[in-house]
């Protein structure tokens, strides 16, 4: 059930002595079934599986059927040991793959939920094991509550004590004669849980984030956007010769070789491509294609792009080209299945892969194609692509050695006056991964240089320039010179279907990919929390606050300009932040027994990025005719903090807010004959116009028998944490059976 570390074997040893000594052992479980439904007609996050897909469920729909039994285990070492097992087998029929429909380590699927001693040793008070501690207790969100990661598949819906994860650790309280406490934690990193969050995308999940869609969806997410760049940037290197005919009969004198690939094209931008008037004979198609109108059928460029993105050089898109992308990924806007059918707007709502690149010039393409061999296709010596060599992506994950642990402490004490209070240290890894781009040999494995080379409007290349700044590509952007990123190995060998240094078929042959690399990063953390009762002429009231200041944590940052010119690893990043969050809140008992809890919740960043800027790039009328008059067109080029929740191509890499407020009411009173049942209402309304609503009641028809429901609402602005989730509203219903 557990790997071999030092942490979790010692731990492990002191446990098996007083098991094995005792004699008498009890043994309680709870049966439960969970059945949740889709409230909403429509398709969540991630559910779609191309561009076009608006399949996906139904009102009424099952969402999960969950059948779980929690066993409990418990016996008594002499008069000051016990020991204690939770387990829990659990399958949930509707989860859309198995990672997700029954037991997976740490997370709230564990078969081995909880195993630990409780002893002491002296004073001290110990507990040694899988364990939960819990050291904040806000309504609807974790802030001081950090020592256990949180499983998130199904948001906040599960409650707080299941959704928590326990982990392996050494727990020892000291209490002092005035009552005090002092508890300090040993304990193993693990991170939270959230769905999609893997090479898989978990397409179905109800709660898939648009922030982790972005990561590994199948149509929004760069691990697999990126491949189908390449692969159109494939089509483009296969389809070389065409355009240097193209333009060199459009502009006679220009000479553009054709058979050096994109590499003559090197200042020759997307948007650039994309606002270019082009026509074609539609009886003789893409080979009669010319630059300017009169052909027949009149295009601009980004339709063009759209038609070799959606499906190569297969004139009927009936997916013949390897390299066609089939209207799957979110490479550009598509409204049928006519690759025509699209639009092109970078300069302000960015929806699609290639709106967020429109600065990148073709020897960027060239160096995310593959290689190339020579051939006679029957009109000269053209280049054709070898299949598989264009880049690719990898999703891994790098996480610490079992021997770096979490540690940390926290003092409690009560005044005179009634005042309770804490202060609190955690030195640990942020259970909130973070997930880093590079790029990298995909034969050695070697990470590769980023060179970010001067390009000028005639295509030629400065490879030697490689250190340009973003201040330098600004100025090279308004003088008229663009930026090209191109990947270079220690050995100084360049990658790309051709050698950006020569212009010829490039001998290193050796493919690149885009790895996307999970982790989790150090933080420190510095918390407080305290509460105070009073009594008032209408109610009693608790006062009480919970505060963290969380050092080092990651941010995701955009930077526009970087990600424009198609440096994707540079572009978005992950960065070192400082936050200070926390909540405040006031409960009151009313009407004999209903509480009513309010919370102002606010999370700050002390290191918030927005750094707002605007290109102005030089293009010639057509950027591969010199003799046409300049023009300049401009470009959000600013670099801010992305909302790590929201944060999607769709909504042009949502920006997120320096301050960010959350209000919470929750209402609890027990109802029926002995007051048997019980019923909560939490609602939570976020800044930006996020809503979330749980009604939930439970009732025991006997000793054993337990009957409970659920309702869930999601709504507001659909770029809010909550208000994304509007069609994951659903209702559940809930059956337990205690056996003592």
């Amino acid at each position: 059930m557990f790997t071999k570390s030092p942490l979790r074997l010692a731990i492990a040893a002191v446990m098996a002595a007083p098991i094995c000594a005792q004699a008498e052992v009890t043994v309680s479980a709870e049966i439960k079934n969970e059945t949740a439904f889709w409230l909403d007609s429509d398709q969540a996050t991630g559910e779609a599986r191309t561009m076009l897909d608006e399949g996906g469920h139904d009102s009424g729909d099952v969402m999960k059927f969950e059948n779980s039994a929690r066993i409990f285990i418990n016996g008594d070492v002499g008069e000051d040991s016990s020991w204690h097992l939770e387990l829990r087998p659990v399958y949930d029929t509707e989860a859309p793959n198995e990672d997700l429909k029954g037991h997976k380590l740490y997370s709230q699927n564990d078969y081995l939920r909880e195993a630990y001693v409780d002893t002491s040793a002296g004073d001290w008070d110990l507990r040694l094991g899988k364990q939960q501690v819990v050291w904040g207790t806000a309504d609807g969100i974790k802030l001081l509550d950090i020592i256990n990661p949180t499983d998130f598949r199904e948001l906040n819906q599960n409650a707080v004590e299941d959704a928590r994860i326990p982990v392996w650790m050494a727990n020892a309280e000291y209490y002092f004669e005035n009552g005090s406490n002092l508890q300090l934690i040993v304990s193993q990193a693990e991170e939270n849980k959230f769905a999609g969050l893997n090479s898989d995308g978990d397409s179905g999940s109800p709660f898939i984030a648009k922030g982790v869609d972005a990561i590994t969806g199948q149509v929004n997410g760069f691990l697999n956007i990126t491949p189908q760049l390449a692969a159109t940037a494939q089509t483009f290197t296969n389809g070389a010769p065409l355009l240097a005919n193209v333009f060199n009969t459009a502009f006679p004198g220009l000479g553009l070789p054709a058979g050096a690939g994109l590499v003559p094209f090197a200042g020759f931008t997307v948007d650039g491509f994309s606002n270019t008037p082009f026509s074609f004979d539609p009886n003789v198609g893409i080979p009669s294609l010319q630059v300017g109108s009169g052909a027949g059928v009149d295009v601009q460029g980004y339709q063009l792009l759209s038609t070799f993105a959606q499906c190569g050089f297969d004139a009927t898109c009936s997916g013949a080209d390897p390299n066609a992308n089939q209207f799957v990924t979110n490479l550009m806007p598509a409204n049928s299945t006519n690759p025509f059918d699209t639009s092109w707007n970078p300069n302000s709502d960015r929806e699609s892969a290639f709106e967020h690149l429109p600065l990148a010039t073709f020897a960027t393409f060239n160096t995310f194609s593959g290689n190339v061999v020579m051939a006679d296709l029957g009109f000269g010596m053209q280049p054709v692509g070898v299949p598989g060599s264009s880049a690719t992506t990898r999703y891994e994950r790098d996480y610490p050695d079992d021997e770096n642990v979490n540690f940390g402490g926290r003092f409690r004490n009560s005044l005179d006056n009634g005042l309770n209070f804490s202060v609190n240290y955690f030195y640990g890894y942020d259970s909130n991964p973070a997930v880093d781009l590079d790029w990298h040999d995909r034969n050695t494995g070697e990470k590769l240089q980023v060179v970010r080379a001067g390009t000028q409007p005639n295509g030629s290349i400065d490879p030697v320039n490689d250190n340009r700044s973003r201040a330098q590509i600004a100025s090279g952007l308004a003088a008229g010179s663009t930026t090209s990123v191109l990947l270079r190995n220690g050995a100084g060998a360049y990658y790309g279907a051709f050698d950006p240094t020569t212009g010829a078929v490039n001998a290193n042959t050796n493919p690149v990919e885009l790895r996307f690399t999970e982790s989790v990063h150090r933080t420190h953390n510095i918390g407080a929390s305290f509460d105070y009762a009073f009594d008032t002429e209408l109610a009693p009231v608790v006062l009480r606050g919970e505060f963290l200041y969380k050092k080092d944590t990651r941010q995701p940052v955009v930077d526009n300009l970087l990600l424009g010119i198609g440096d994707l690893s540079n572009g978005l990043t992950s960065q070192k932040a400082d936050m200070f969050n926390y909540v405040i809140g006031v409960d009151v008992t009313v009407m004999t027994n209903l509480l009513v809890s309010g919370q102002f919740i606010q999370f700050r960043n002390l290191d918030y990025v927005d750094k707002s800027e605007t290109c102005n790039v030089t293009y010639a009328a057509n950027p591969l005719d010199p003799v046409n008059t300049a023009f300049q067109r401009q470009y959000d080029c600013s670099r801010y903090t992305a909302d790590a929740a929201v944060l999607n191509p769709t909504n042009g890499l949502e920006k997120a807010r320096e301050n960010k407020e959350f209000y919470s009411l929750f209402l609890s009173k027990p109802f029926g004959p002995n007051q048997l049942g019980r019923v909560n209402n939490i609602i939570i309304f976020e800044e930006g116009g996020g809503y979330w609503n749980r009604l939930d009641a439970e009732y025991s028809l006997s000793d054993q028998l337990i009957v409970g429901g659920e309702l869930n609402m999601y709504w507001g602005d659909e770029e809010t944490q909550f208000g994304q989730f509007e069609n994951s509203s659903n209702i559940q219903f809930t059956v337990k059976y205690i056996i003592e």
